[in-house]
């Protein structure tokens, strides 16, 4: 399979949200691990292997090392979002009579999703020599402050903050990913579809599907940080709120979520 057959198979959504076999994965997964490897860009995991001059290997190979550590560490901080996320839907539906029955068929495609994110990204890892992080033990009242799992209005709260969250996050490490093209389409193919999860979780929760300035919609005030500059309407030096207003400026364009900021919101919810 060359590598434009391998960019094909990964764009489509059925790599991320079908339960494929053990050994399906696997071949995957390696086929996806070989290719990242050695199609990557010049200075990514596969330069390690290309310079002959001894000096010059060994400054590609730490120019290497330092964008591995850095796509690696970008993949472990999904894969603790995504097990966070997995998690709590998971609990939701298996609680006896929280999620209505008209709502449990759109948890129970998000929950579909969300494991399939973790496997892909625990596989990824493992395909890039490196061994994924374990799943945390979670505390999703955060100390008592929630209620999610006896309360249904809590949990979709929740789970619009675990979207939100997870949107703004991917974003963020799209910079950190670069160095291998194959995982940044992943990573991208995932965002959308997380980005789908959040616009419906909203609109069940009668809010828009969009965020407009920092404003969650009917959000408690301990979700604040997961909008934290969402109001800016500054876009590479251009206004985007000059013409139609800072609302629908601020709103026509998604802020990022830095790593450690991504870091710090789960860890409210972590052991």
């Amino acid at each position: 399979m060359n590598i434009l057959r391998l960019l094909d198979k990964l764009s489509d959504d059925k790599f991320f949200t079908t339960e494929a076999s053990r050994l399906e994965t696997i071949t995957n997964i390696s086929l996806f691990g070989k290719k990242a490897a050695t199609a990557a860009i010049p200075l990514g995991l596969g330069a390690m292997m290309a310079t002959p001059a001894k000096a010059e290997t060994t400054k590609t190979a730490l120019t290497g090392a330092a964008l591995k550590s850095t796509l690696t560490d970008a993949l472990q901080l999904a894969l603790v979002l995504e097990y966070l996320e997995n998690e709590y839907y998971s609990i939701g539906l298996s609680t006896p009579g929280l999620i209505p029955n008209g709502d449990r068929t759109v948890f129970m495609q998000i929950s579909k999703h969300e494991s399939a994110h973790v496997s892909f990204l625990k596989s990824t890892l493992t395909s890039l020599g490196t061994t994924p992080g374990n799943k945390p033990t979670f505390d999703f009242t955060a100390g008592g402050n929630f209620m999610p799992f006896t309360d249904y209005n809590q949990f979709l709260i929740l789970a619009q903050a675990f979207e939100d969250t997870g949107v703004r996050a991917y974003k963020g490490q799209a910079g950190n990913v670069m160095s291998n093209k194959v995982v940044l389409q992943a990573a991208l193919q995932i965002h959308s579809v997380e980005a789908r999860h959040a616009s419906q979780v909203r609109r069940m929760r009668a809010n828009k599907g969009w965020i407009e300035l920092a404003n969650g919609g009917n959000m408690p005030s301990a979700t604040n940080p997961v909008y934290a500059g969402e109001d800016n309407t500054n876009q590479a030096g251009y206004n985007t709120g000059a013409l139609f207003g800072a609302a629908a400026g601020s709103a026509a364009y998604d802020e990022i979520l830095s790593g450690s900021d991504a870091q710090t919101i789960a860890s409210l919810f972590i052991v």
